[in-house]
């Protein structure tokens, strides 16, 4: 029954009233545990080597765990009791111990490289064998780390992705070819697209293929392509420096031709007006002195006809000439006459004419004779 039960002796059970049991002693219990503390300790003469060194060896452990130092080519992620709290800078850095906080460091300068070797079906349904290389970097750490579970392999499986997508859309001609460069950099842009896409926070610096070529059973086929098209370009090349070489050699000839054409044009059209007009002042001198005009005419024309030829024949005393293709190699001498006071014609030493020639004269005599 209670103390304060009603019906009862208040007085007798009251424990602060002596009556009713004895109360609790503290100090007694304070006691026993101050005994228990001092077993440890050497029987309450304070705190032993053993818990010295103890309580040291925590406190270094404290001191140790609460700093953290990082490289300058690396950042600290930390987290509180799990949670992401910030990402540590290069230097030393003060942390809660664990479990409260811990720092997982990552190398964020360092360059990365994976590699990998597919066998895929090019655009034109040939099989083609590539070897390729990723060459990356981390530049978010809490991305890297927490982004997805494994990058690493998140970035090797969309590298091949990205090469697949490329090499499936071209043909194997182009493959072989000099397109190389252009293939691995279009994988690279996608590669650095999907990459940013997932939030890994892995930069690809570089994507190159070290190896495209067909499998081994097809090997000697592709070559002799390779070979046929080396063949081919190299005759291209030749060709076009012969047409290099040629047609501006045709151009300056057409060129110069046509200048020569050009300028036997304006000689001959020159030539041309010139006799036109010395025409038309000798037609107007002929119209004003008829006889003059046709004897200077006659004079000058016989000059220029006698200046080409080494023999002629005359008759003497006639005015008509006789002139026969003789060799130069004879000894005639031309001399042209004195036209200044006799009308004849030049009178030249030459041998008799024959008869016939000689009896031909009066008709040729008469007939020149009607003409006048």
């Amino acid at each position: 029954m209670a103390w304060n039960e009603p019906g009862g002796d208040g007085k007798r059970r009251d424990p602060w009233q002596g009556g009713g049991g004895d109360p609790p002693d503290l100090e007694r219990l304070l006691q026993r545990w101050k005994e228990r503390l001092s077993r440890f300790g050497g029987g309450g003469r304070g705190l032993g080597p053993v818990e010295l060194v103890l309580i040291a060896l925590l406190l270094g452990w404290l001191a140790y765990d609460s700093c953290t130092k990082v490289d300058e080519s690396q950042r600290g992620v930390v987290l509180r009791f799990g949670k992401f709290e910030r990402v540590m800078g290069s230097g030393l850095n003060f942390n809660w111990p664990r479990p409260i906080e811990t720092v997982t460091v990552v190398d964020t300068t360092r360059v990365r490289s994976t590699s990998d070797h597919l066998k895929m079906l090019t655009k034109d349904e040939n099989i083609v064998d590539v070897d390729f290389n990723v060459q990356y970097s981390v530049t978010d750490p809490y991305k890297f780390l927490f982004g997805v579970r494994e990058p690493e392999e998140t970035l090797k499986q969309a590298a091949d992705s990205a090469v697949r997508q490329v090499i499936g859309n071209a043909e194997m001609d182009t493959i072989l070819s000099g397109e190389r460069t252009n293939l691995a950099t279009h994988s690279r842009e996608i590669l650095r697209e999907t990459m940013e896409r997932y939030g890994t926070g892995i930069a690809v610096s570089e994507l190159n293929f070290q190896n495209l070529r067909p499998p081994a059973d097809v090997k000697e086929a592709f070559d002799d392509v390779v070979i046929a098209r080396e063949d081919k370009q190299r005759i291209e090349n030749e060709a076009n420096a012969y047409a290099s070489k040629i047609v501006p050699e045709a151009r300056g000839q057409a060129a110069r031709v046509r200048a020569e054409a050009e300028g036997a044009k304006a000689s001959m059209v020159a030539q041309a007006e010139g006799e036109a007009q010395r025409f038309a002042l000798v037609a107007a001198q002929y119209k004003a002195a008829p006889q003059v005009t046709r004897k200077r005419l006659y004079l000058e024309t016989m000059q220029q006809v006698l200046q080409s030829t080494s023999k002629i024949l005359t008759d003497g005393g006639s005015n008509r000439i006789l002139m026969m293709p003789v060799e130069r190699g004879g000894q005639g001498v031309v001399t042209l006459p004195d036209y200044s006071t006799a009308p004849a014609a030049a009178a030249v030493a030459a041998p008799e004419p024959a008869p016939a020639a000689r009896s031909a004269r009066p008709e040729r005599r008469a007939r020149g004779e009607d003409k006048q």
